[in-house]
């Protein structure tokens, strides 16, 4: 993340010319990568949102679609990091945040309308489900994003993946109509072997 340009473009077999006609600084590639990604992303967790015949099926099959192509794609994760922490990747304008936010609201609009359809059959309580939605979305990113320091994962004390499918496990027995239909047992508390 702390290459500039000029190492991109090294390390990509470019001209530093070539890459500068395309992109002002390093916040614009990474906004292009995004771009270039993004579709990709979007129809995959699309198909992952159909996956399932109730609302918490489909919720689960999001879930493990999104924790799936984090281990796939451990970069494409970065490139958000770096997004979200301007100081890395310079200054952003509004209207790269304005692009940025409308994929991620995209993105979010998919566990929303499952949601949705969850309430609308009575498989969940009332809830807003836009509120839910962001929350699913932020526990599992800060549970991903915690994979990547050591110290997270040393505090953590737990495998990722049972901690992750626990987290909205937790979250979703609170809204269904019937919570019997998840029973929560606690991830086992062993600590990983991971040294990265």
């Amino acid at each position: 993340m702390r290459a500039n340009l000029d190492e991109v473009a090294e390390k990509a077999g470019v001209a530093k010319g070539t890459l500068y006609r395309y992109f002002e600084s390093k916040a614009d590639l990474y906004v292009a990568v995004l771009t270039h990604n993004h579709e990709i992303f979007l129809d995959l967790m699309q198909a992952a949102g159909r996956q399932g015949d109730t609302a918490l099926d489909r919720v689960r099959s999001i879930a493990r679609f999104y924790f799936a192509h984090w281990l796939d794609h451990p970069d494409y994760f970065q490139i958000f990091w770096a997004v979200d922490n301007e100081s890395v990747i310079g200054e952003l304008s509004r209207e790269v945040i304005d692009k940025i936010a409308s994929f991620w609201e995209r993105n979010l609009n998919v566990t929303h309308e499952v949601l949705e359809q969850g309430v609308a059959s009575g498989e969940l309580v009332p809830c807003d489900t836009w509120e839910v939605a962001n929350v699913l979305w932020s526990i599992a990113d800060s549970l991903i994003e915690s994979d990547n320091t050591k110290a997270r994962r040393q505090i953590r004390r737990r495998p990722l993946e049972p901690l992750y499918t626990h987290a909205i496990e937790t979250v979703m027995r609170g809204i269904l109509a019937d919570p019997a239909r998840i029973v929560l047992t606690a991830p086992d508390p062993v600590r990983e072997t991971r040294t990265a």
